[in-house]
């Protein structure tokens, strides 16, 4: 069964990468540990999505799941809707 992706929230989060780290993105919004997996997306059809840093610098992650940069912010939060927590639109 695939579920939509759950909007964490609606502004980005700040994180410290480190230069050749491998990462796990969380794509589902169900992680307690956002914005990264923690295997909550379990049945949901949505999997992760794996990245390595190419440089140790703060970025900021996307949390609404609506970026067409992931896992990177690209400002689509500022343009929806729903309330935090909701699924998107489809």
């Amino acid at each position: 069964m695939t579920s939509a992706p759950i909007i964490k929230a609606k502004a980005p989060i700040k994180v410290s990468l480190e230069e050749g780290k491998k990462y796990f993105w969380c794509r589902c919004g169900r992680s307690k540990n956002s914005p990264f997996c923690d295997g909550s997306h379990k049945d949901t059809g949505i999997t992760p999505l794996a990245f390595t840093a190419d440089e140790t610098k703060d970025r900021f992650l996307c949390q609404c799941k609506a970026t067409a940069n992931s896992p990177f912010c690209d400002g689509t939060h500022s343009k929806l809707e729903a309330e935090a927590g909701d699924p998107l639109p489809s």
